[in-house]
């Protein structure tokens, strides 16, 4: 038994002496030496002292049975055993105090976390009207407890582990027994399990194994509010978590849900109807509209009435540059300022933004870099990208292709752009779903919240389920 405590007091030291914060405490008791080793920064010492030191000096009787020192003699409401060394070592740097003996071959440790964290507060990225205000922090018991909180079902099933071969992130894997079809549990599992990295810091690592490649579609959805992410594991998806991220994992993904946001249950049902079709018509002006624009007026002037044409020759008589290259250049401005805007900080980031924009666009237009019909189409497409954030990566690289090919052939390349872009998406999948559904399977309209929704209790069901029973 001395031989096992030494064992472990040697690795222990050997892996975390260099630490000023490791911190070692010895206590004595009838039966010999006990040893306590943790993390000063993450533990709180007030809850060491009253409810594991206090507790091994008090008692004059303390037996050579780890069951019996966990049930009579500690008073700490967590207690596990220790599997091997490395698992101590792994819970002394999760905040846990691990217990040493030399009369008794085995260790344990005792849950005593406590370290600086942010609150609970109102998610920045997804914004709502009416609903709840809570978003995800950093900690991932904090967003597990969110996540019951609106779930209480007894088989909503967390499982951890630990990703990082240097970092031990841990990950949690969450979803609804019986209502998440078993094989895209499997698959991510085995998705998460292939992962070999060194490190893990951010959900992104996670996110890269699980979606598609070589595409700017987001195939794995993501969000900060645990009303949706509990929305989600409601349907039948699983939701994955990582210790640092106030973002949850949604998978599988699919490409209509791009088109909906939290206020869309929250508030009257035909206004939310209404916001969402403008959101799907928002997202093809941002993606067609410059392409179209180029295709008339490069190729197909006969298309045009004939008072518009003579307005956009006068605005054009003093620009030099082609029009494909003047579209190019304003959407350049316009990307700069968004990015501008997105990482100084936000009071500073609106102002540039405005004033950057009324700037840029009077200047370009009296250098004669830009006429002012362009800068309108330009402006009108960046304004419109700002209804689906989700898809503004993607759409920044797919309005590329539409002016390139509007510019070279006209309509003929603005409809093989269209072509092009319905099937790349249509041939994406998530986690082994189409990215499509649910317009791919015979049951869609039965699902009832598409390009509309239908009301809550008409469309609050499992749709991977029935999904699942159609394959059957």
């Amino acid at each position: 038994m001395v031989m096992f405590m030494n064992e472990y007091l040697q690795y222990i030291y050997l892996k975390l002496k260099s630490s000023s914060d490791f911190k070692h405490r010895e206590l004595k008791c009838n039966l010999g030496t006990i040893n306590l080793f943790f993390i000063d920064n993450l533990c709180d010492s007030k809850f060491i002292s009253e409810y594991i030191i206090a507790p091994f000096i008090r008692n004059d009787n303390i037996k050579a049975d780890i069951e019996d020192v966990k049930k009579n003699v500690l008073y700490s409401n967590s207690i596990g055993d220790i599997k091997t060394k490395e698992d101590a070592v792994i819970h002394i740097l999760s905040g846990d105090v691990v217990i040493v003996f030399d009369f008794i071959s085995s260790a344990i440790y005792c849950e005593a976390k406590v370290f600086s964290k942010r609150s609970i507060s109102i998610p920045i990225a997804e914004a709502v009207l009416k609903g709840p205000r809570e978003g995800f922090n950093e900690v991932i018991v904090d967003n597990i407890s969110l996540i019951r909180r609106k779930i209480k079902n007894g088989n909503l099933t967390v499982e951890l582990q630990l990703l990082g071969e240097k970092s031990n992130t841990t990950v949690a894997l969450i979803y609804l027994k019986g209502s998440a079809p078993n094989n895209l549990v499997d698959y991510i599992k085995k998705k998460l399990s292939s992962i070999n990295l060194d490190f893990l810091l951010d959900i992104n690592y996670i996110q890269e194994q699980l979606q598609c490649k070589y595409t700017c579609f987001d195939t794995i959805g993501y969000t900060e509010k645990p009303d949706i992410a509990s929305s989600k594991i409601l349907e039948g998806k699983v939701v994955v978590l990582v210790d640092g991220t106030p973002f949850a994992l949604i998978a599988p993904y699919f490409f209509i849900e791009n088109f909906q946001t939290a206020d869309d249950y929250y508030l009257n049902k035909y206004y939310s109807n209404f916001t969402r079709v403008l959101r799907i018509f928002a997202f093809m002006i941002s993606l067609f509209l410059p392409g179209i624009y180029i295709a008339l007026a490069t190729h197909h002037f006969s298309l045009i009435p004939l008072e518009f044409i003579f307005r956009l020759s006068a605005s054009r008589a003093d620009v030099p540059l082609p029009l494909s290259v003047e579209v190019v250049i304003m959407t350049f401005f316009f990307i700069f300022l968004r990015e501008a805007g997105i990482r100084l900080p936000q009071p500073i980031g609106q102002a540039i933004s405005i004033v950057g924009a009324l700037i840029l666009g009077d200047a370009a237009v009296g250098a004669g870099l830009a006429s002012q019909s362009t800068v309108i189409i330009v402006a009108l497409s960046a304004i419109t990208s700002f209804l689906t954030p989700k898809l503004n990566t993607a759409m920044i690289f797919w309005e590329f292709i539409v002016i390139v090919l509007s510019s070279l052939l006209g309509l003929m390349g603005f409809f093989m752009a269209i072509f092009i872009f319905c099937a790349h998406v249509g041939s994406l999948n998530s986690c082994g779903y189409s990215y499509f559904m649910p317009f791919t399977t015979s049951e869609q309209f039965d699902y009832r919240d598409l390009a509309a929704r239908d009301n809550l209790q008409d469309i609050s069901k499992n749709m991977l389920q029935t999904d699942e029973d159609e394959r059957k």
